[in-house]
């Protein structure tokens, strides 16, 4: 979701109910919809504790750990001049959004890849004013071994108040498929619940 480009957090409606049905009307890039909504989610009190539970992707070749059952979407973003589908799922919890959002190229090109991952990783940051700082890490996949992915921490302001917020991000390709995982919240969740989200990815 939650992925972005062309942020225009002006149009974000502050309505979490709005934003789960609407979350790619009516802005310059549905990925931005995306992000923008994750955003504004993470805004509204009272929404539950964790309550993790293992979800298994298998048309995005994934599973992931979601402290609450998730809600599901996709659009169509552009990359590099093409158009490809992006996917999301997103769930809160405890005043925070976990996203995993999945891009599926039209193939495994390198160079294609790498286009994907700079367009995630410069629209999340740009949604709270910042600039990318992406560092190695590695992602497990779920038959033994690791991957190379990156990840990202970012602190900003967003929206017509300046709220600040704070992005906790990875991101990694593998095959025809790159990945974004995202927590969006206005205070950092605790880091053990930080952790299981992050470590519980694992790749098909």
């Amino acid at each position: 979701m939650l992925f972005l480009a062309s942020i225009d957090m002006k149009r974000v409606s502050t309505s979490i109910a709005g934003n789960v049905r609407r979350f790619a009307a009516g802005f310059a890039s549905p990925v931005a919809a995306v992000c923008a909504s994750l955003a504004c989610t993470a805004l509204v009190a009272c929404t539950p504790s964790y309550d993790w539970r293992t979800i298994q992707n298998n048309d995005d070749g994934y599973e992931v750990t979601l402290p609450a059952k998730p809600r599901a979407a996709e659009r169509k973003v552009e990359i590099a001049g093409q158009s490809m589908t992006m996917r999301m799922q997103t769930a809160e919890a405890n005043d925070a959004v976990f996203a995993v959002g999945t891009v599926v190229l039209p193939s495994a090109d390198p160079q294609l890849q790498r286009a994907a991952l700079d367009y995630l990783e410069r629209g999340l940051a740009r949604n709270v004013n910042a600039r990318p700082d992406a560092r190695a890490t590695q992602i497990e996949l779920a038959a033994g071994g690791r991957v190379l992915g990156s990840e990202m921490r970012v602190t900003g302001q967003s929206g017509d108040k300046r709220e600040a917020r704070t992005i906790q991000a990875r991101f990694v390709a593998r095959g025809a498929h790159v990945y974004q995982l995202a927590i969006v919240a206005d205070k950092t969740p605790p880091a053990e619940q930080a952790d299981q989200f992050f470590t519980s990815f694992k790749l098909f």
